[in-house]
């Protein structure tokens, strides 16, 4: 079989990065561009040492021209941008966003979350956005997939089962998450300038952070009902690695044993979830540099009430390793290839 042509947009920032490294160890792609704006004519080695010692293209711009010679289009920009580039996708072209450009259903969704005008309405009803544990084979009919966020893949994974058994209660779940501050791209010393991104420990977007509308939604389609919860993320003073504690309470009847059952039984043949025994005390250490998504069911004091732990490397199982997995699902390739 030839290999698939891939050209990578947002190439230098710290998901590109991560993404042109899984890509090389990947059996099926070539890496054909790597696209970028500051860095023209650069190579991608002075971003990241350690792809030195591979044989990769120059850093160019992104042009529709470049769409003829490509197969599947990476973008890890800026919001918005990849909206430009979907307008211009051809008919065997692919593209697979890391950004928030397509994870709304509704162009008056984006705009109040994101505070721009979408520039590709006509493709939001021809994007997919998969998470891909939970897609199955609908992705297959996609030619744009909407990757979710971070932060969401790491509160979803273990909600959505729990909810569509109606096992837990909607009406008041508090979602607490820590990220390390590379969520925030390579500008965050730029925007964080006052504050000691690796002594202290920050919270941001309290109340209104824009992850809120992708867990609103994707919830909601499962309850068809308005779903209420409270998310506060953090900036932690590490590199990479989230970490969900979500408080929740059970609904009449069910148990913490009933809740470890149904997460088994529906990740059983996941390769990247894993539900570990309960009361397990979970790190970001025991996924960093992985794919992986540990799940912790956690007993407290009250009967009726437990919290969720939950795990992944934001770069990888929150980013780049995330979308490659959806390549892999879409393309019918091994789904860890690339990601051993």
């Amino acid at each position: 079989m030839s290999k698939l042509n891939v050209l990578v947009a947002g190439s230098t920032g710290y998901i590109g990065i991560q993404l042109i490294k899984l890509l090389l160890k990947h059996n099926n792609v070539n890496i054909k561009y790597l696209c970028g704006n500051s860095s023209i004519g650069k190579k991608i080695y002075q971003y990241e040492k350690s792809l030195n010692y591979f044989k990769l293209p120059k850093i160019i711009k992104f042009n529709k021209f470049l769409l003829k010679k490509v197969d599947i289009i990476f973008t890890a920009l800026p919001n918005g941008e990849a909206q430009d580039i979907s307008n211009n996708l051809l008919k065997n072209n692919v593209l697979i966003d890391l950004a928030a450009d397509f994870r709304l259903k509704e162009a008056s969704s984006y705009y109040k979350w994101y505070k721009q005008k979408h520039k590709s309405i006509k493709n939001i009803k021809n994007s997919f956005y998969s998470l891909p544990e939970l897609s199955g084979k609908k992705i297959k009919k996609y030619n744009i997939i909407s990757c979710p966020g971070c932060y969401p893949t790491s509160i979803l994974l273990p909600l959505i089962p729990l909810i569509k058994k109606k096992l837990i209660k909607t009406d008041n779940i508090i979602i607490d998450s820590k990220s390390g501050y590379s969520g925030a791209g390579r500008n965050i010393h730029r925007k964080y300038k006052n504050k000691n991104l690796y002594e202290s420990l920050s919270a941001y977007g309290v109340g209104f952070h824009r992850h809120n509308s992708e867990i609103q939604q994707e919830i909601e389609a499962i309850t068809k009902k308005k779903f209420s919860f409270t998310f506060t993320p953090h900036l932690t003073p590490m590199f990479r690695g989230i970490l969900s504690t979500i408080y929740i309470d059970l609904n009449k009847g069910v148990s913490l044993k009933k809740l470890q059952k149904n997460l088994i039984n529906n990740y059983t043949k996941c390769r990247f979830v894993k539900i570990l025994k309960p009361n397990s005390l979970l790190s970001t250490n025991d996924v960093i540099n992985t794919n992986n998504c540990y799940i912790s069911i956690c007993k407290t004091k009250y009967k009726n009430r437990v919290i969720i732990l939950s795990v992944i490397d934001n770069l990888i199982k929150g980013g780049a390793g995330q979308a490659i997995q959806n390549m892999n699902l879409r393309f019918n390739f091994p789904i860890s290839e690339g990601l051993k």
